[in-house]
């Protein structure tokens, strides 16, 4: 394989899939990294980009479009919340704790119980398994407190590594729900037009518009790290407890059952940000 044949495959997607463009080639230039390694090539990789490919395609910053994951206008989540909730099964549960909590769907899936304290009502995700490589908690009210409780059931043992929501044969399943269980149950439900990611933009919809809490609370809320460095060196904590607060206010705002109107949305109280 030469220069020739990686761009050939890249081209056709370079410009209109930036990002799973990036992926490909940064998988060729492994394959072929390896390949020679083990002496089956030599020379030097025609998928590689500095000094290289870099000369050829526009930079991917250049070409990538913003893409924004589907997502609920935040008047609609009560109503789409009672309809969840007459939903079976484990994806479910799962995606109503999502969207309770404002988490990511790799945090929910692969949360073992360890990481749960129910008595506290603290959901405390490790380093490893965060997108920003930093410990995150999460107040948890008494709505995903409840979620976790029926989740529960039927749980044998007390293993602390078993999954919070199992996939396989339900409460019992010694492994978490596939990546894709939340987004299939969406489509069961005849909502192709949403993504799972994409209630997590609902909250901070919400956060903003409906509400007078800071944006550091929300943007905390959804573990986004601050974009100024010297915000960030003064906001050491986690504003825990004031979390909890506006959590339980989103819990509540879904849980209404009708779309609120334009003329009956109210400011909530302006949480204090210190």
């Amino acid at each position: 394989m030469d220069t020739g044949h990686v761009t050939k495959i890249l081209r056709p997607i370079w410009t209109t899939k930036a990002e799973t463009a990036a992926r490909v080639r940064g998988r060729i230039e492994t394959v072929l990294d390896y390949a020679k390694v083990q002496g089956w090539r030599t020379g030097e990789n025609p998928a590689r980009w500095k000094g290289h490919l870099e000369n050829v395609l526009p930079a991917r910053g250049k070409v990538a479009k913003v893409e924004h994951h589907a997502a609920l206008p935040w008047k609609e989540i009560g109503a789409f919340m009672a309809e969840l909730k007459q939903q079976d099964g484990m994806a479910a549960l799962a995606l109503r704790f999502t969207i309770l909590t404002a988490a990511r769907t790799s945090e929910v899936i692969g949360a073992p119980w360890d990481e749960i304290d129910l008595t506290a009502g603290l959901w405390t995700v490790p380093p490893e398994r965060m997108k920003g490589g930093k410990e995150h908690r999460v107040p948890l009210t008494e709505a995903p407190l409840a979620t976790l409780r029926q989740a529960a059931e039927g749980r044998e043992g007390d293993d602390p590594n078993a999954p919070v929501f199992p996939g396989g044969k339900g409460a019992r399943s010694a492994t978490g729900l596939s990546n894709m269980s939340m987004l299939a149950l969406l489509r069961r439900m005849g909502r192709s037009d949403l993504t799972v990611h994409g209630f997590r933009s609902t909250f901070r919809d919400w956060a903003a518009e409906a509400t007078g809490y800071p944006r550091e609370l929300a943007e905390a809320a959804l573990a986004h790290a601050l974009d100024s460095k010297v915000e960030a060196a003064y906001q050491r904590g986690d504003l825990l407890e004031k979390r909890r607060r506006m959590m339980q206010a989103w819990a509540e705002f879904c849980a209404r059952p009708a779309p609120a109107s334009d003329d009956k949305v109210r400011p909530m109280r302006r949480a204090e940000a210190g």
